[in-house]
């Protein structure tokens, strides 16, 4: 009834009887709405004002000013105030969603639905730092998929993408299993999941689970799966970067061996373990870490 019609986006009803409702500025009081008229009975108000909250070319919410009896009916300019206010108000909102919107982009994998690994390095930091000042457990499984390179060469990157889109599914549902836990696609065939307080036995019978999941798949050829957790026997862990490495020489551990399982760092031999020392290995001094460290 307002739209486009050169008059303010808000409009007043009146309670029955309320002295100056007849005399109020004519568009601004339609027919009264029989439910706000004895609303504005119930609450004993006179009179009120309603702007609609437009975003996205639809109604998402109302600016709604009341006054008591006997107290002026709103006017012209209380409707031409209130529209500016409502306009205002909708395009804070919008902005808010923009924001929320371009966030969400960012921590987000496009392809899975998943955190990125952006949202995984800083989740990892903050748990770190209750690791250092209440000793809270910090687990980290970090999954390789399987047979991806084939399911493309052979069958194209589209039945490639979907085994990421259901791989990426499963470890949701075992990430969910372990509350809190942070499911996350690192980058191509990579995956992890980021658990911050369970006990790591629990968090290894889950990467257990996701193991079993993970072969059922009529795609790929199951998942190598390392975990690191610094309720483990595997000595300070003061950065990301560690723990980091730990989980992947685990990995790499279980890719190598072509283990059904997960394999778990610190749990042959503490400090001794061949998982431990080759994650503490020293670096070659060239190329990105992570590749450095997968050769």
């Amino acid at each position: 009834q307002w739209a486009g019609g050169g008059e303010p986006s808000a409009w007043v009803e009146v309670a029955a009887g309320e002295p100056g409702g007849d005399a109020a500025d004519g568009p601004l009081v339609p027919p009264g709405s029989p439910g706000r008229v004895a609303a504005l009975r119930r609450r004993g108000r006179g009179c009120c004002m309603v702007a609609p909250l437009v975003l996205h070319g639809r109604a998402w919410g109302e600016l709604y000013v009341a006054r008591r009896p006997g107290e002026p009916v709103f006017g012209r300019a209380d409707a031409d105030f209130a529209t500016v206010l409502a306009a205002v108000t909708a395009a804070g909102i919008a902005q808010t969603e923009r924001l929320a919107e371009a966030r969400r982009l960012a921590f987000t994998d496009a392809l899975t639905g998943l955190a990125n690994r952006r949202a995984v390095d800083m989740r990892l930091d903050e748990a770190l730092e209750q690791h250092r000042a209440e000793g809270v457990v910090v687990s980290l499984v970090v999954c390789d998929l399987n047979g991806l390179k084939q399911v493309n060469d052979s069958r194209g990157h589209a039945v490639g993408d979907r085994l990421l889109e259901r791989f990426g599914s499963v470890l949701s549902l075992c990430g969910a299993m372990v509350p809190g836990t942070l499911a996350a696609r690192l980058g191509g065939d990579e995956f992890c999941l980021l658990a911050v307080g369970p006990d790591s036995d629990e968090v290894v019978k889950v990467a257990g689970e996701l193991c079993d999941r993970a072969a059922e798949l009529d795609l790929g050829e199951g998942v190598a799966v390392g975990v690191a957790s610094t309720g483990d026997p595997i000595g300070p862990v003061h950065t990301a970067r560690r723990l980091f490495r730990l989980a992947d020489a685990a990995q790499y551990r279980a890719k190598a061996a072509k283990s059904g399982g997960p394999v778990v760092a610190g749990r042959h031999g503490g400090a001794d373990d061949p998982v431990v020392r080759l994650a503490d290995a020293p670096e070659p001094s060239q190329g990105p870490e992570r590749r450095r460290f997968r050769r």
